[in-house]
C-alpha cells in the first residue's frame, strides 16, 4: 500500500465485546478481556503498517452508568494487563497517551493510567491513546470553560489548546465495529473531516486482517475537505 495513503491518526470505537460474549453464552467480562486482546494485537499491527496514532475508545462517560459489576471488572483488566501491555509497547518504541477525565475512576487506575502516560517514552515512533471517562461533549465543555478562567476569547486553534488531544493530529480515519453506525460522542469536534468506516465484526474478532480491509477502504478514498 502506497505509504501516502496510510493514515496519520486512527480512531477505534471498539464496540461488541458483550455480544461476543453473549453468543458464546459466557459472561460480559468474558467480552471485555477478549477486547483488550484484540486491542494490543490492532495496536501492534497499525504501528507496523506505518500508523502513528491510534485513539481506542476504552470507556466512555456514559459507559460509567454500567452496572457496578461489569465497571469493576472492566478496572480489573486495567488492574492485571495495563503496566505489562504498556512496558511491552514502551520497548517497541511507542508511547501511551490518556485523554478524558480519569478522577471518577478508581484511584489505583487513575495511577496506573497517569504512570503510564508519565513514564512514555519522549517522541515515540507511535502512540497508543485510550480515551478513558471520555465524552466529546464534555470535552468541548471543559475547554470553553478553562478558556472562559483565562479570559480568553477563543478561535479554532484557541479552542483546540484546551482540548485533550492538544497537540494530537486530527483523526484521519474513524472505525467503528459491531454494525452500529454512529460516533457515540467520540472526538466529535476533531472528526469534522474524517473518513468513517463501519463493520458488522465485533471487536474481539477484529484482527490485523480487519485493519487491513480498513485500511484498504481508506487508501480508495478522495479526501477533499470540503473543497472541489
Amino acid at each position: 500500500m502506497d505509504e501516502n495513503k496510510i493514515p496519520l491518526h486512527i480512531g477505534l470505537i471498539m464496540d461488541g465485546n458483550g455480544r461476543w460474549a453473549k453468543k458464546r453464552l459466557m459472561p460480559r467480562s468474558f467480552g471485555h478481556n477478549a477486547g483488550m486482546n484484540a486491542m494490543i494485537k490492532i495496536a501492534e499491527h497499525a504501528k507496523a503498517r506505518g500508523v502513528k496514532y491510534l485513539t481506542v475508545y476504552t470507556l466512555s462517560t456514559e459507559n460509567l452508568l454500567r452496572p457496578q459489576e461489569e465497571l469493576e471488572g472492566l478496572f480489573g483488566l486495567f488492574r492485571k494487563y495495563f503496566t505489562k501491555n504498556v512496558q511491552k509497547l514502551y520497548k517497541s518504541g511507542a508511547g501511551v497517551k490518556v485523554i478524558g477525565d480519569i478522577t471518577a475512576l478508581p484511584e489505583d487506575v487513575q495511577a496506573l493510567l497517569t504512570d503510564g502516560e508519565k513514564n512514555s517514552p519522549k517522541d515515540p515512533a507511535f502512540t497508543l491513546i485510550f480515551a478513558i471517562n471520555y465524552g466529546a461533549r464534555s470535552e468541548i465543555l471543559r475547554a470553553c470553560n478553562l478558556a472562559i478562567e483565562k479570559g480568553e476569547k477563543l478561535d479554532a486553534s484557541g479552542l483546540e489548546a484546551f482540548l485533550y488531544t492538544n497537540g494530537v493530529p486530527e483523526p484521519d480515519l474513524i472505525i467503528r465495529t459491531g454494525g452500529e453506525m454512529r460516533l457515540s460522542n467520540f472526538l466529535l469536534y476533531q472528526a469534522a473531516y474524517s473518513e468513517l468506516y463501519f463493520t458488522d465484526t465485533l471487536f474481539p474478532d477484529f484482527d490485523e486482517g480487519e485493519l487491513d480491509k480498513a485500511l484498504a477502504e481508506y487508501a480508495k478514498r478522495e479526501r477533499r475537505f470540503g473543497k472541489i
